[in-house]
């Protein structure tokens, strides 16, 4: 059985290097910590956003943003980010290329997706991106997960992997940068509700393995 490190949208996008997209405070210095994280796995996955600009969930302004939307796999408004070709796309400093990944999942391509998870392209959890199937493949019996943010998507892939019931998953804390400190709470007690192992280092996830 093999470990698989996820690395979940660790894109400048959701970083300071980003201020007028969805900056999530040092979401930019995660690199080295996911990096970390490799070394413990077999496996090393990607997933990024791809947006884009004329999805049905974009508006203009900030001060618009989390207005709920009636549709069902577009759930709040969000100003545009991680378009393909711009800064915002790019992976943040010290990630290897994209070739040195074993499998990358691209979600929200469609305009009219907006999916939080990696392991589905809608909200609704009918279409798979695949990844589920090829951490399968592989035989990977554990998940290892960081990336940005705590709060969104790394909480809902987590929560997506662990309802599978064919995985340990891990959420390394060291790896990951959230939102709110309210809402990085609640987002780790969901998790570690629905019986995920919620790690404050990767020293500490080491010693779970």
């Amino acid at each position: 059985m093999s470990i698989a490190a996820i690395d979940v949208d660790p894109q400048k996008t959701f970083t300071p290097l980003c201020p007028n997209e969805l900056p999530v405070g040092e979401g930019d210095t995660i690199g080295s910590e996911l990096n970390q994280q490799a070394k413990l796995a077999n496996y090393r996955v990607l997933t990024k956003d791809a947006h884009p600009h004329n999805a049905i969930w974009v508006v203009k302004a900030h001060e618009d943003m989390l207005s709920p939307l009636d549709h069902p796999n577009a759930d709040l408004t969000w100003v545009s980010h991680a378009v393909p070709g711009t800064t915002g796309f790019e992976t943040i400093p010290d990630l290897p290329p994209v070739t040195d990944y074993d499998h990358v999942i691209w979600k929200g391509i469609e305009p009219d997706l907006h999916p939080y998870g990696a392991c589905y392209h809608d909200l609704q959890e009918k279409l798979s991106t695949g990844l589920i199937e090829w951490l399968q493949s592989k035989d990977v019996s554990t998940v290892l997960i960081g990336g940005l943010a705590t709060d969104y998507c790394v909480k809902t892939t987590a929560l997506q992997l662990q309802a599978t019931g064919l995985f340990i998953v891990i959420v390394n804390l060291a790896a990951c940068r959230g939102i709110a400190a309210e809402t990085i709470k609640q987002a780790c007690h969901e998790m570690k509700e629905a019986g995920i192992r919620v790690c404050s280092s990767t020293e500490a996830v080491k010693a779970l393995l």
